[in-house]
Parts: structure tokens; sequence; C-alpha cells
């Protein structure tokens, strides 16, 4: 990914000098950059790696998931504080992860840990196990495995 960034800088700069151009311009190096990125979509394969735009979709992509479930958790916690009675049930429940590396597993743990409502209270040494604590087991659990799946494709999609 990194030699496919360069390469695409590079031919950025190439097409700023072959414009012959008397003072450089940011829109020169900019069509530039979009032509390395064309050249570079069409030569990927050859080059034996994954386009490195995707990755950056993929993030962004990420992102977007993580607010959208952030927005939902918030609005599930919401109604749970603003009701007259607390009807909640606390637990804690164990997660059996697909992810292998730590940096997946401290994504998704730190992903989960960041919306309301559920905490990651510990990895298992082996890293594939996850115990959560969550606001409300019995009605949360279902979304809650739902929303690690996404996180987990997501963050697979980033990593990989």
């Amino acid at each position: 990914m990194p030699a496919q960034l360069l390469l695409n800088l590079f031919i950025a700069f190439l097409w700023m000098t072959l414009m012959d151009e008397d003072e450089l311009k940011f829109t020169t190096f900019f069509a530039g950059f979009l032509v390395g990125i064309s050249i570079i979509f069409f030569m990927h394969r050859f080059l034996g790696t994954q386009f490195y735009l995707r990755r950056l979709y993929s993030a962004i992509k990420l992102l977007f998931i993580f607010i959208w479930e952030l927005t939902l958790s918030s609005v599930i916690v919401l109604k749970q504080i603003l009701s007259p009675k607390l009807k909640i049930k606390p637990g804690i429940f164990k997660y059996e992860t697909v992810l292998k590396s730590d940096v997946e597993v401290t994504m998704l743990s730190l992903l989960l840990t960041l919306t309301p409502g559920s905490v990651v209270m510990e990895v298992s040494p082996e890293g594939n196990v996850l115990y959560i604590h969550a606001m409300d087991v019995e009605q949360s659990k279902d979304s809650l495995l739902s929303q690690l799946g996404n996180f987990e494709k997501a963050i697979m999609e980033v990593t990989r």
C-alpha cells in the first residue's frame, strides 16, 4: 500500500513537471494525482497487492458504521434511563471473535466500549474471547451480537 501511494505521488509530480507551467499550481498536482489513481487502479493487479484506496474506503465505512451503532445504542440507553422504573438486568456474557491479530481485537474492544451500554471487561490471553458487560443483557444481547458482527466485518475489511 505505501508503495502505491508513493508511486501515485511520483506520477502527480511528474504530471506537474510535464505540464510546463510557469508556477506550481495545486490544481495541476491534483489532476496528476487523479491520473495516477486511474493508472494505479488499472495496474494494481500487476503490482501484486490490492488497490490502496480500497482500504481508505473501508476505514471510512467503518467510521460510518460506528457512528450509526453509537446513535442506535445511545437511543436505547436513553430510553432505559428515562423510563420511570429501571427494569434492567445487567450481566456479563462471553463472546468468541473471529478476529486474529491484537490490533483487530483491540479495535473491536475499543469500538464496543465507546458505544453506550456495554463494556469489554477482559480479553482472554489467546485474544479470541471477549468478556462483555451489558447494561441490559436480556434485551440488548441480540443487538450487541449484531453490532459485534458488523464491527468485525468492517474491521476485517480495513486490516486485511
